[in-house]
């Protein structure tokens, strides 16, 4: 993802105002950044995401109720960041639904009710919503036909960036123990930078009917992201998405 042009002249650090460190539980840190009223969390130089392009985080959520509809009742979100895709749930989901967010870092969490708190505005307060400080593969792996739809954006994609430990979370293994956790008909939706072809044959070997659907990135400097809308069949049908 890209980073706004320029520094503000007050910036301690050629990329922004550092606001806050968070460190990572299995080693390394998080720092969120402020660029005048824009921020960025990174990782190390990387960035994980910036609150001027938020399009493909709400189209993580977006895209999986446009194909299962108002059936959706139980959603895991895995990794809180700026709220984006959380916000993009809470405005689709029906009333009755539940959405449960597992973030790994606490302080992203103080961020939502700190720094960040403009950008969340109520959707921590939602009754809907709840927030669990874990690991999602934890979460994952204690479940089973438990969740409509499971959200993951804790990576920059489907490798373990932000923690070695989420590697398991795409593995082969991984990916059953999320089937297992769906409910029949229910979707797997992974966020990414970037398109990884042998990470979509490791989801269809899972037993994923896949549909990949680039989003524009916002910037056309760099290539659209990638969502991958992964489906758990029906015990007597498949989910059709649409062309095939």
């Amino acid at each position: 993802m890209s980073r706004p042009d320029g520094a503000c002249e007050e910036d301690p650090t050629p990329w922004g105002v550092i606001i806050d460190t968070a460190a990572i539980p299995g080693g390394g840190y998080l720092h969120l950044l402020r660029h005048e009223q824009d921020y960025e969390i990174l990782f190390g130089d990387e960035q994980l995401m910036g609150s001027w392009d938020y399009h493909s985080e709400r189209a993580l959520a977006t895209l999986v109720f446009d194909r299962l509809g108002a059936r959706v009742d139980r959603v895991l979100v895995g990794g809180l960041g700026m709220g984006f895709t959380l916000a993009a749930a809470r405005s689709v989901l029906p009333s009755t639904a539940t959405i449960v967010v597992a973030e790994l870092v606490p302080k992203v969490v103080a961020w939502a009710s700190g720094p960040l708190a403009h950008m969340f505005g109520d959707s921590l307060g939602d009754p809907r919503v709840s927030i669990e400080v874990r690991d999602v593969h934890d979460m994952i792996v204690e479940s089973r036909s438990k969740f409509d739809a499971i959200l993951l954006d804790v990576d920059n994609g489907p490798d373990g960036l932000v923690s070695e430990a989420n590697e398991r979370l795409y593995c082969n293994w991984g990916l059953k123990a999320a089937y297992a956790a769906l409910r029949p008909g229910g979707m797997l939706a992974v966020w990414s930078a970037y398109p990884d072809d042998a990470f979509s044959e490791r989801l269809r070997t899972a037993g994923f009917e896949l549909e990949v659907v680039s989003v524009d990135s916002g910037d056309e400097q760099y290539p659209p992201h990638v969502i991958w809308l992964a489906a758990k069949r029906l015990a007597s049908e498949s989910i059709r998405f649409s062309g095939s």
